[in-house]
């Protein structure tokens, strides 16, 4: 069992847990939630032994292995297989000793060896990690290529199925949805269902914790609360609660009028699909969940358009892609006032592409696309993020933005704004530069909602951000006028905000006819499919079709289209490569510094001025990693897609 006794733990000269109390038996699934900063991954570090306690004991038993996913993957010529086997350090260690003992002929000790391999079921640990690398997207072909060859989006699906190969006794897992697409998220759902040891997952998705979760661990106030059962289960007891704390009871009525009437218009159109039938039974609990997020921070809507013109958009037989490659064809679509559409479909299948085409940040190959005048589109993804201007302040951001708008607005009425998304007091006036992923996200749609727009366009708007927030934007998105369209692997949101499904497949984006369970199926028959193929092709002695003719054709063309990819291509691997150093130097530098903060002289009376250059030296150190990996995340999915 895991065993925190009087617990407190700090980061820097910030208090992140106080006194805690608290067992974590064997073969629980605990969720840790918490709003950003609370100290989630600190204690995620504790558990490892990066961090140690300020006061207090954690035990664990000795013998336990602990699997984590890393955080960097080395640019090694090792195939995606092995590196992935490599995770299974007691299996690897069994094969090396056999090829010592082979060498020096000692059969007695290779009999015992042998028998140690089948006991670590090393005979099937190819096939093992082969179906752990395919439940994570990555296709048969995949499996040989090294994994310097990969982005880094595959790279952490790389790290994260070598943590799933270790046969592990405690699973660590820090959002390990944030990097997979809906598909994968499934299938890893079922997988810790699953898993025979004990798990704790930090995660902001709350169907994965709803459906892979036996308990919940709260932090809040540096206190952690354990509660019995999954997260709809914790927010029932939640807002018990808090339904107790008189002094919030006006917001919470306000809350819940708005759900209310949004119930009261859907209900009339529920019998229609399936889907409107899933979701209106997702409103009958909203009235619970927002009593257990009362006191969120985060409180906002989308003001109504100046206008709704009807279509905003319509598209005739579009044709997407790069080059000679079709991404997408044969695209009919009309956006109509009203329109709620989740797209769904495998990873790299068009999704974003769609909707870049819609943004107007893509123009079509052929076919016909009209947009009304009057259309005014909010569009969000991940990108967008960095192009904030890092020196500008919240408040200097929102009042270039009201001048491009043409708004007049007092400073009052901007930090009005910026409250209602977290920015308050030295907040509104902090520089942007060294702002969390999550404030960041925040601040871009604080933008987009500002903006007033008819159309929004949504892609993964939940990276980055905690459960509050989310929930916040799930209640903003349900009251707003203007049509939308929103791809994410957050299953709720999808479930709370979509009234129809489109699926994005085969070069198509056609209407989906059914629910996020239906999907599941539809998945699940996806795979039967594809892999009654490949055993009857193997049945015959047949190849797959790429493996054939397809492959042979017009080499010559296909060799000039490679030259000119790697041409493309060639700058954006060199500036991975060059921020990879980059990062590599500054975790050197933050661990040297850490090392420091570790001695407990510095903390001496007469140290005083030293600890604070440390501590802020120390900050500066970890916002310019953040700043780091989220540039090479995005340089890597925009490599991923090229690709």
């Amino acid at each position: 069992m895991l065993k925190f006794s009087h617990l407190s733990l700090r980061r820097g000269a910030q208090l992140l847990l106080q006194d805690v109390d608290l067992t974590i038996h064997p073969r629980q699934k605990v969720g840790i939630t918490g709003s950003n900063g609370c100290g989630k991954s600190s204690l995620f570090a504790l558990i490892n032994n990066e961090l140690h306690a300020d006061s207090g004991e954690f035990s664990m038993p000795r013998k336990w292995v602990i699997a984590h996913v890393a955080q960097e993957s080395p640019a090694t010529e090792r195939s995606a297989l092995d590196y992935v086997i490599d995770g299974d350090q007691q299996l690897r260690a069994i094969e090396q000793a056999i090829e010592k003992a082979t060498d020096s002929d000692n059969g007695e000790q290779l009999g015992q060896l042998y028998l140690q391999l089948e006991e670590a079921d090393g005979y099937t640990a190819n096939s093992r990690a082969a179906q752990l690398l395919s439940g994570l997207g990555f296709s048969q072909r995949q499996l040989n290529n090294p994994v310097n060859s990969f982005s880094g989006g595959w790279r952490m699906r790389l790290n994260l199925a070598r943590a799933l190969m270790c046969r592990s006794d405690l699973l660590l897992l820090d959002e390990p949805t944030n990097h997979l697409d809906l598909d994968a998220v499934l299938w890893l759902e079922e997988w810790l269902k699953k898993y025979p040891g004990t798990l704790l997952l930090i995660s902001h998705d709350r169907d994965f914790l709803d459906s892979v979760m036996t308990h919940i661990i709260h932090i809040e106030h540096q206190m952690m609360t354990v509660y019995t059962g999954n997260y709809s289960q914790f927010e029932r007891i939640r807002a018990e609660q808090l339904a107790q704390q008189q002094v919030l009871y006006e917001r919470q009525q306000r809350e819940i009028k708005h759900i209310q009437s949004f119930i009261n218009r859907f209900k009339a159109k529920a019998t229609k699909a399936k889907q409107a039938q899933s979701r209106v039974k997702t409103l009958e609990k909203m009235e619970l969940i927002t009593q257990a997020h009362v006191d969120s921070p985060f409180h906002f809507e989308f003001h109504a358009p100046d206008k709704i013109p009807n279509p905003l958009m319509a598209l005739e037989d579009i044709r997407l892609g790069y080059g000679d490659e079709v991404i997408l064809d044969h695209i009919h679509i009309n956006l109509q006032p009203g329109s709620r559409i989740g797209l769904l479909g495998h990873n790299g299948a068009g999704k974003s592409t769609f909707i870049k085409l819609l943004a107007g940040e893509l123009k079509a190959q052929s076919g016909r696309a009209e947009a009304s005048s009057e259309l005014r589109i909010g569009y969000f993804a991940q990108h967008q993020l960095e192009q904030l201007h890092p020196e500008d302040t919240p408040l200097e951001h929102f009042f270039r933005e009201s001048q491009r708008l043409g708004i007049k607005a007092t400073e009052q009425d901007l930090r009005n704004h910026l409250g209602g998304f977290g920015f308050s007091g030295d907040k509104v006036e902090s520089k942007i530069a060294p702002f969390s992923g999550g404030e960041k996200a925040r601040l871009v749609f604080a933008t987009l909602v500002y903006q007033k727009p008819n159309l929004l366009l949504l892609d993964e708007p939940t990276n980055h951000l905690d459960l509050d927030m989310r929930h916040a934007i799930s209640l903003a998105l349900q009251e707003f006028e203007g049509a939308m369209v929103i791809v994410s692997h957050d299953r709720h949101l999808l479930r709370s905000v979509s009234d129809e499904f489109y699926l994005v497949a085969d070069k198509k984006v056609v209407v989906f006819k059914g629910d996020l369970d239906d999907y599941r199926n539809w998945i699940t028959e996806q795979k039967k499919l594809a892999a009654q193929t490949i055993n009857n092709s193997s049945v015959s002695g047949s190849k797959p079709e790429h493996d054939g003719t397809k492959m042979t054709v017009s080499r010559k063309e296909q060799k000039r289209l490679d030259a000119e990819k790697r041409k493309l291509l060639k700058p954006m691997q060199n500036r991975l490569a060059k921020l990879e150093r980059e990062m590599e130097q500054l975790n050197q530098d933050k661990q040297s510094l850490e090392s420091t903060l570790a001695e407990p002289n510095i903390y001496e009376a007469e140290q005083k001025q030293q600890l604070k250059e440390l501590l802020q030296q120390q900050s500066r150190l970890s916002c310019a990693i953040e700043e780091k990996e989220e540039q090479w995340m995005l340089l890597s999915e925009e490599l991923e897609g090229m690709q």
